[in-house]
């Protein structure tokens, strides 16, 4: 016969004596062979259903002394059914933290009142423009020329100075593109659509280039050619120096000389 180590026979008979309810040195006496073997298809009936006591003579001496060990190192029925359900399986991850559906605390907005933050500043504008335009007409003179004569024609013959950039367009394109299709698309059309176009929010000078890119070009080019037809177009709408040729524009001849 092979000779089982001690610790392997102690740890079968740790095993046998758990799942039939017995204690560990008798399970291990008779893995021996000391005793005899208990029978596990009468267990159930003297821990749980079975409450009176068997006759002795039905039990064998070795067994019944077992059962009062048993029944005190055994756990309850009520143990050993809860026994498998205490073993967690999930693990945490997180805690979300529930939000409610209506904040209690209204968050602050980038909005102002009409007054008086705008009508204020804009009454203030108001006010300086108007006095500018006082003092610029109380220094300039704007004498009433000769009556208009409908048989001589003047020339050259100048438009108010705010139009004289599309009189300058159409001496390069036909009257229909600079006088129709260029006010058109610039004056009205882009502009509108120029809001869809730069959907930036943002307020500051410094982070809105690209309309004040578009601005600058839009009043470069009509300050240009408002400039060349006041200060630089003569007698046939001819290129001409204002301090060789003089100046051709009526509402400049009182106040500005080169000689």
């Amino acid at each position: 016969m092979v000779d089982i180590p001690e610790h392997l026979l102690i740890r079968s008979a740790e095993a046998r004596a758990k799942a039939l309810g017995i204690s560990v040195e008798q399970a291990l006496a008779e893995m021996k062979g000391e005793t005899e073997p208990t029978v596990v298809a009468k267990e159930p009936e003297v821990k749980v259903i079975d409450e009176t006591p068997a006759p002795a003579a039905e039990t064998p001496a070795p067994a019944a002394e077992t059962p009062a060990p048993a029944a005190s190192k055994t756990d309850t029925p009520e143990e050993v059914d809860f026994a498998p359900e205490v073993k967690v399986t999930q693990r945490l991850l997180t805690v979300v933290k529930a939000k409610p559906i209506q904040k209690p605390v209204a968050e602050p907005v980038d909005k102002v009142n009409t007054w008086p933050h705008l009508m204020l500043p804009e009454f203030v504008s108001l006010m300086a423009m108007t006095a500018f335009l006082i003092l610029l007409s109380a220094i300039l003179q704007a004498p009433l020329l000769e009556e208009a004569n409908p048989n001589v024609t003047p020339n050259p013959a100048k438009a108010p100075w705010y139009f004289l950039g599309l009189q300058e367009l159409l001496s390069y394109w036909d009257p229909q593109i600079a006088g129709v299709m260029i006010p058109l698309v610039l004056g009205v059309v882009l502009w509108m659509a120029f809001p869809y176009i730069d959907r930036n929010p943002e307020t500051h000078p410094s982070k809105r280039k690209f309309a004040i890119m578009f601005y600058t070009f839009f009043l470069a080019g009509a300050g240009v050619l408002t400039i060349i037809g006041v200060l630089f177009r003569g007698p046939g709408w001819n290129w001409t120096y204002p301090w060789i040729d003089g100046i051709w524009f009526d509402d400049l001849l009182d106040w500005i000389h080169f000689e």
